[in-house]
Order: structure tokens, then C-alpha cells, then sequence
């Protein structure tokens, strides 16, 4: 079963100001697409072509690049573009304004957090927000396309929020001003659909 580059539920323009139109057209419809096409080729007469994309990611051998990369871009971005929306922002809700109050200490504490593991990651990247398996939440960060459902990185857990530092994904806008699009990024976090996710992780 051949992996498929997934549809926006929002139009290119409509995370702006925070991320400009024409650095979203690239980042979906030229890297993520590479990524999906590179995927199925990584996985065509595999055993690995009839596994969920979680499947291949948790049993990964991490010396296989070309599915270590584009296995790990292709769910990445799928996560990405999933949790933010034009009517993102705001602050949690529920049982997760409750994990990350007890994890934490405060969403103000969290965000400081999650904004320092995204600005220091040096050089390509992502952020994440996971949920252990005690319904805990956890903060760390990956280099290149690594995400925490792969073994053996040093940041475990399922993921639930990721910001991509990769600099094809705010250098359009931003140039070297990595803390800027962090900042920006808060304001379009889909809430709803991380709680969502929390719930299905724990």
C-alpha cells in the first residue's frame, strides 16, 4: 500500500502572518511530497510495504537512511500540518491543561520550555511534545527527520506536538530569526487536536 502526500484541511495562505503562503506551498507540495514519493520507493517489494507508517517507524533499523529519513519527513509533516489551524492558538483545555500544569508547573512554564528544546537544536530538526505511556508528558528534541517513535534516539514517547526547524520551514519569512517563528508557531497550535491526540496516547 503506497503512502499518499495528505491534503491541508486549510489553504496555503491561511496560517499568515505567522507562517507566509508561499513557504507552506513549498513545504507540502515539494519537501513532504519528496518525502512521500522517496518513502514508497524506500519500501516497494519490502516487507515494510503492507506496515502502518508507526509500524515502520517503532521497528526501524536506524541504518537504513533512505527509510529513516523519509519514513520519519513523511510522518513528521503529517503531524505538523495536522496540529495547526488558522483558529489555532490560545492555551489547552481539559485533561491536557492538567498534564502539562503537573509536568511543568504552568502552560507559561511549558511553552519556555518547548521554545528553548526548539531554538537549540542545532541545526536541522524538530521539537516535540510526547505523552509517556503514565499519561506524563515529556519535552525533547531530534536532529534531522528522527522523530520519538523511532528506537534507540534518546527521546521516547508518542508524539503529540512537533515544530519542524528545519530552515526550509521559516526561512522565507523569518531568515536566521529561528525564535521569531517559534513564538509565531504558538499562535497557530490546534489545541483541540493536540488533546485529541493526548487522549489516543495515554
Amino acid at each position: 500500500m503506497a503512502f499518499e502526500l495528505p491534503d491541508l484541511s486549510y489553504a496555503y495562505d491561511a496560517l499568515e502572518p505567522n507562517i507566509d503562503a508561499r513557504t507552506m506551498e513549498i513545504h507540502h507540495s515539494k519537501h513532504h511530497n519528496g518525502y512521500t514519493t522517496n518513502l514508497n520507493n524506500a519500501i516497494t517489494d519490502t516487507p515494510h510495504a503492507s506496515q502502518t507508517i508507526e509500524e515502520i517507524l517503532k521497528g526501524l533499523d536506524l541504518n537504513n537512511k533512505a527509510l529513516r529519513n523519509n519514513g520519519g519527513g513523511f510522518y513528521n509533516h503529517r503531524l505538523f500540518w495536522a496540529i495547526m489551524s488558522p483558529d489555532g492558538g490560545g492555551t489547552p483545555s481539559g485533561d491536557l491543561a492538567s498534564a502539562i500544569n503537573n509536568t511543568f508547573g504552568s502552560f507559561d512554564d511549558f511553552k519556555n520550555e518547548f521554545a528553548k528544546a526548539s531554538a537549540t537544536q542545532f541545526g536541522s530538526g524538530w521539537a516535540w511534545l510526547c505523552v509517556q505511556s503514565d499519561g506524563s508528558l515529556k519535552i525533547c528534541a531530534t536532529a534531522n527527520q528522527d522523530n520519538p517513535l523511532m528506537p534507540g534516539i534518546g527521546c521516547g514517547g508518542t508524539p503529540i506536538l512537533g515544530i519542524d526547524v528545519w530552515e526550509h520551514a521559516y526561512y522565507l519569512n523569518y531568515q536566521n530569526r529561528r525564535p521569531d517563528y517559534i513564538q509565531a508557531f504558538f499562535n497557530v497550535i490546534n489545541w483541540g487536536k493536540v488533546s485529541e491526540l493526548y487522549k489516543k496516547g495515554v
